[in-house]
């Protein structure tokens, strides 16, 4: 059962989610994105690992947190000033959510446990890493992946969406499978997929 500081931790989090100017439709509902991404980030962890333990479930809710407040305009176009804004996104996420949990009262492995895994850290070596990496993806496509097709077109879609499935370990791949696409949507994702196997 969660204790009372993960109860606080995720109360936190949402509440300083809730504060994204930017709003999505997410399974019918319309909601701040980023408190509707770190949810569904939470699901589809739970969903990959059942076991997972509080530091991951904390960190799920909380890699995107106030995302918004440092806008990737901020940062130079194309791919490196992309990287940058990324990087820094993501360290700033990592100390803002120390922050919570040490209000918390979480110890400093745990707090430092969910930093790395907000930060994005030990991909190839820490399976709890994969699991996160497998939850964002996930997550974008469930969101976003109907915007993307819209504004990149089919064939630019197939080449983004193929890097990002290179990404995923197989069972995530399988879950993208389950996903409710529409038709012009799942020809993209069937392509991405195809393209993405090749070696």
């Amino acid at each position: 059962m969660p204790d009372d500081r993960f109860r606080s931790a995720i109360a936190a989090i949402d509440d300083a989610n809730a504060g994204d100017p930017v709003t999505i439709v997410v399974r019918g509902a319309t909601r701040p994105k980023e408190q509707a991404h770190a949810e569904l980030m939470t699901e589809w962890v739970q969903r990959l690992d059942p076991g997972a333990d509080e530091a991951q479930l904390v960190a799920a809710r909380a890699h995107h947190l106030r995302r918004w407040s440092v806008p990737r305009a901020s940062y130079p176009d194309g791919r490196a000033g992309y990287l940058q804004w990324r990087t820094a996104s993501n360290r700033r996420q990592a100390e803002e959510v120390a922050t919570i949990l040490a209000s918390a009262g979480y110890d400093t492995a745990t707090i430092e446990r969910v930093q790395r895994l907000v930060r994005k850290e030990g991909l190839r070596t820490d399976p709890a890493a994969q699991t996160h990496e497998d939850a964002l993806c996930l997550t974008f496509l469930e969101t976003q992946l109907d915007d993307l097709v819209a504004r990149l077109g089919d064939e630019k879609a197939v080449d983004v969406l193929a890097k990002t499935l290179r990404k995923m370990s197989a069972p995530a791949v399988d879950m993208a499978r389950t996903l409710p696409f529409d038709a012009r949507a799942r020809g993209v994702v069937e392509n991405a997929m195809a393209v993405a196997e090749k070696p």
